[in-house]
């Protein structure tokens, strides 16, 4: 088995970003989900309630992020590391948040269609994994939904497509690692992993929600793949496709980096 595809999603619900390598951090590959788009009440914004935030694209600069969404003028974003804080709601979590200033909170809510800013994860807060599926006490994440990656398996996706009328694209599932050479569904099985240099584990498989089925280049909503993984995917925890890691040391992965069960 080795890595295929490498993907970061530096915004929360925003379109994922393809790397050919990724710096393994103990709470997600680097720059994967530091920022976040929240609305006037400071709760998150998804594409679970805006698939429209699908179609903004991010693109690395050297110094931050440019931003761009169909006819819109494009906004260059850089770091605000310090400076005005704010309370936000993550699911059941509450973080610590430095604002990214106004000019941005504008663009999104033209955007978006709501007022809405975005903010980015203060430094030296940690937000800390389900304690039912940590590993460890420290276990950590960024603002992914609740594990520091998540890996799927082309094997599993080719599985899926030849049961769809129309196949889908690995960006439904929204993966950080894709691996190639397992048998579908493999993943299953996989616990303890050795990918290119860096130990982790799969302490949960992924439940599915609404967001594998918005087209990533359209924001377009259906009813697939959802409705035929549940003929066949569905477990206790949900419809499930991929599974939730954390990391058990740190270093570089890079496409075509082996890996294989410890």
């Amino acid at each position: 088995m080795h890595i295929s595809a490498l993907y970061i999603y530096p915004i929360k619900g925003c379109r994922g970003v393809a790397v050919t390598h990724a710096t393994v951090e103990d709470i997600g590959l680097a720059d994967d989900r530091r920022y976040l788009v929240v609305d006037g009440n400071g709760k998150f914004l998804s594409q679970r309630e805006v698939p429209t935030m699908a179609r903004i694209v991010v693109t690395a600069t050297p110094s931050g992020w440019q931003l761009a969404c169909d006819n819109h003028a494009s906004i260059a974003i850089t770091p605000i590391y310090t400076g005005i804080t704010r309370l936000v709601t993550i699911w059941r979590n509450t973080s610590t948040v430095v604002d990214q200033g106004n000019e941005v909170a504008a663009w999104l809510s033209n955007v978006l269609g709501q007022p809405c800013r975005l903010v980015r994860m203060a430094q030296g807060y940690r937000r800390h994994i389900d304690p039912k599926y940590a590993t460890h006490p420290s276990d950590g994440v960024s603002f992914a939904d609740a594990y520091a990656s998540l890996i799927a398996n082309e094997a599993s996706l080719a599985d899926l497509n030849a049961r769809l009328a129309t196949p889908i694209g690995m960006d439904r599932f929204r993966p950080n690692i894709v691996v190639s050479g397992a048998t579908a569904w493999a993943e299953d099985d996989w616990r303890e992993l050795q990918v290119g240099s860096v130990a982790m584990t799969a302490v949960k498989p992924c439940a599915r929600c609404a967001v594998t089925t918005t087209d990533q280049l359209t924001g377009e909503r259906s009813h697939e793949p959802l409705a035929t993984l549940s003929t066949f995917r569905k477990q206790a925890l949900g419809v499930i496709f991929g599974q939730n890691l954390v990391h058990r040391s740190s270093g570089l992965i890079q496409v075509g980096d082996p890996v294989s069960l410890r």
